[in-house]
């Protein structure tokens, strides 16, 4: 056999064929987004062992190597996070005044949107993400509580009862495997990787309305319908240069594409409204010359999706010094990049649909730049750029996938839609439940699926975090941090955004260490009124709000 030099599972340099190594860990987390990060915070605070690994090369999820800025509810300026929540965005926002040649306007904003996007009060580029996450947790990589293991997936787990007691990682470079022993196994994989490897019981894409009850599930369930995925990318614009792309190997195909329910040809900018499915046309002005300092991002006016230059816009170039940025940056995250064409979880072919929806990213791009209409009636934006660099990759999309929907654990308790829904329910007062460790809001928001459902928009409540529905029915020592937690395809809708998701995170950490602390586990700590009352104690001293406040205007 030819040996070759290789990264190895540590990043070290390697001159052998692919091995396999072991180590021991008390809490194990697989998977570095909001979710996983905020787990592993919560255990380091409480003073455990934790390994924590990633299959990209940023920490951050949807926020970072998804490039997506963080969908939030309109109060999170003043409630409704965790405190460690909040330390990411003021660190976001300090870095930028630290580093960043700011307006002495700009700078003087508390509240600062280093974008102006209209999606968030805080847009802006992943990799500040990745550089605040970082400084989160290098006090805990310093000490050696915390290994943290990046470029790898999980292949295999052992188990021994309704107990994991290992997880078998491969790195994708090297193919060398890692072997992790762990008290405690926390799932913060995009799509629920473990709970098949664990035989956690699981179920994906739709429950009919037979099983849930609720008044948007389908007669028929479906597990292999599920909200579309988008491959993310941030462009840039310069007047007078040409940086048009190769054209795409699919774009013919993606160009005549036009699913039934869409009102036009997804390769434009007419589609349905995802609150009220009527046919609109959206306008796209890489040249507009707005007051970033006006713009106030606020999801009960609206999406904020009408002009699409402003949208998920991550860095507006007037709040900085005149003429240091030639361009704004956008990520592209809208409607006319969800792919509708297949499933990637539990599905042979998923890589197969993953190239799809990169091309179908691509070919948008391109037609961007040789065909979208411009308000001086002429044709295509070829000063648009891919900026690669901004999303830290060669190819000029995001690091991974935009992945709305994953596995979910069958649990304790099931968060269904007559929980939320202000309809339902006749009040907009918020959703309570006795076991909370955490709060959240998002209107139910689901995005086109992969057998032909369109848009789902329900008003919904905020709502508190059941613990209940982060204890999977049988599994003693597997946690979900991240979108695969114990809702329906419904719920998901409101619960899978990056506040709630880092929320949800930090209370399964510290689950896991306080059930260590104790010598018990969580389903007996959640059935256990003392148990619980303690816990619910810990996560508010330290900065878990467990219940919305008393005020007016839900």
């Amino acid at each position: 056999m030819t040996l070759t030099p290789a990264s190895t599972i540590d990043g070290t340099s390697s001159t052998t064929e692919a091995s396999t190594t072991e180590a021991s860990t008390e809490i194990l987390v697989v998977g570095g987004g909001l979710g996983g990060v905020s787990a592993a915070l919560a255990a380091l605070r409480a003073g455990r062992r934790v390994v924590l690994t990633e299959q990209y090369e940023w920490l951050g999820g949807q926020l970072t190597s998804q490039a997506v800025p963080p969908d939030e509810h309109t109060w999170v300026e003043q409630f409704g996070v965790t405190a460690s929540y909040r330390a990411l965005r003021d660190g976001i926002r300090d870095h930028y005044r630290a580093w960043y040649p700011l307006t002495t306007e700009a700078r003087a904003i508390r509240a600062l949107n280093p974008g102006a996007g209209l999606v968030s009060r805080l847009c802006s580029e992943p990799r500040i993400a990745v550089a605040v996450i970082d400084n989160m947790l290098a006090p805990y990589l310093a000490t050696g509580r915390l290994r943290l293991v990046k470029q790898v997936v999980p292949v295999d787990a052992q188990t021994d009862g309704d107990r994991v007691t290992s997880v078998t990682l491969r790195h994708l470079g090297t193919g060398d495997t890692l072997t992790v022993t762990a008290d405690y196994v926390i799932d913060a994989t995009e799509t629920g990787d473990l709970l098949p490897l664990t035989g956690t019981e699981f179920v994906t894409g739709t429950e009919s309305k037979a099983e849930t009850g609720e008044p948007s599930a389908p007669e028929t369930g479906d597990p292999d319908n599920v909200q579309a995925l988008s491959w993310c990318f941030v462009v840039d614009h310069i007047e007078g240069e040409n940086h048009v792309i190769d054209k795409p190997q699919d774009y013919d195909f993606w160009r005549e594409y036009e699913p039934e329910f869409w009102g036009a040809k997804l390769l434009s900018l007419t589609g349905p409204d995802p609150r009220t499915l009527e046919t609109v046309t959206r306008t796209f002005t890489p040249t507009v010359d707005d007051d970033p300092l006006t713009q106030v991002a606020d999801q009960r006016a609206g999406g904020g999706d009408r002009e699409l230059w402003i949208f998920r816009r991550i860095l507006a170039r007037k709040l900085y010094t005149p003429g240091h940025f030639p361009s704004d940056l956008v990520v592209v995250n809208w409607p006319m990049i969800d792919y509708l064409e297949g499933n990637i979880i539990d599905n042979p072919d998923a890589e197969k649909h993953l190239e799809a929806a990169r091309q179908l990213s691509l070919s948008f791009f391109y037609w961007l730049q040789t065909e979208a209409p411009r308000p001086d009636g002429g044709t295509g934006w070829p000063g648009l750029r891919l900026r690669g660099d901004v999303t830290g990759t060669e190819h000029g999309l995001a690091m991974a996938p935009y992945v709305r929907e994953s596995r979910r654990i069958r649990a304790e308790y099931t968060v269904v839609e007559d929980d939320l829904s202000i309809e339902v329910r006749g009040h907009g007062s918020p959703a309570t439940y006795p076991d909370t460790v955490g709060v959240g809001m998002y209107r139910i928001d689901l995005h086109p699926s992969t057998n032909g459902d369109n848009y789902v928009d329900v008003a919904s409540a905020p709502f508190e975090i059941p613990l209940g529905a982060l204890i999977p029915v049988r599994m003693q020592n597997v946690l979900p941090a991240g979108k695969n937690i114990g809702t329906t395809h419904i719920t998901n809708g409101a619960f899978r955004l990056h506040p709630v998701e880092w929320n949800i995170g930090e209370a399964v950490g510290a689950l896991a260490a306080f059930s260590l602390d104790r010598n018990t586990d969580p389903r007996t700590v959640r059935n256990t009124p003392a148990l619980l009352e303690q816990f619910q104690s810990l996560l508010a001293a330290d900065g878990v709000e467990l219940h919305w406040p008393d005020v007016t205007g839900y």
